[in-house]
């Protein structure tokens, strides 16, 4: 062991006035680098944003109607619904003529997977309710597996329900005294 070594005391080395100066200028430099970011950002942000759009493509360039609403459907798990809505549109197509003249399409539960289907006669109600193994079946094709799962048909709406002064209370109707 030299007498230098000996004389040092143990423990951490001390830099020596090249290795300071060293330090001192990363410090300086990561300091500027932060001002530098820092005036950046207010830049930007005077200027009323971030980036800008440069010559390569990226998200924020725009993009046609269509692929943006295939895009938000498929964000939003609008898939089904949005099928199912375009069966709506299409249905004389689907059912035929005659049979889209007199049922229509009315809702579509999606939890349960259940078309409700509303006929303007009950003879075209019956029709429809021997017919819809068919036509599940040909919706599935058409949607994908499962989609519509049991059709509900109902028959025409009955006359609305007259309440006045000469009904007796708790009455159900016009039939309720034909026991």
């Amino acid at each position: 062991m030299s007498d230098e070594e000996a004389k040092r005391p143990p423990g951490p080395v001390e830099p020596s006035g090249v290795d300071l100066a060293r330090v001192a200028l990363r410090a300086a430099k990561e300091q500027a680098r932060a001002r530098g970011d820092a005036a950046q950002e207010k830049k930007q942000a005077r200027r009323g944003g971030g980036l800008r759009s440069g010559a390569r493509a990226d998200g924020r360039d725009p993009m046609a109607f269509g692929a943006a609403i295939n895009r938000l459907i498929t964000e939003r798990g609008w898939e089904t619904p949005a099928a199912v809505g375009g069966v709506m549109g299409r249905w004389p197509q689907i059912v035929g003529e005659d049979l889209a003249k007199h049922c229509v399409p009315d809702t579509y539960d999606e939890d349960e997977r259940v078309l409700v289907v509303r006929c303007d006669s009950t003879a075209w109600a019956t029709n429809l309710r021997l017919l819809a193994p068919q036509l599940v079946a040909r919706l599935n094709e058409d949607l994908g597996h499962g989609a519509v799962k049991v059709i509900k048909v109902n028959g025409p709406a009955g006359p609305p329900r007259r309440y006045g002064p000469l009904r007796a209370p708790g009455s159900v109707g016009p039939g309720d005294t034909y026991g």
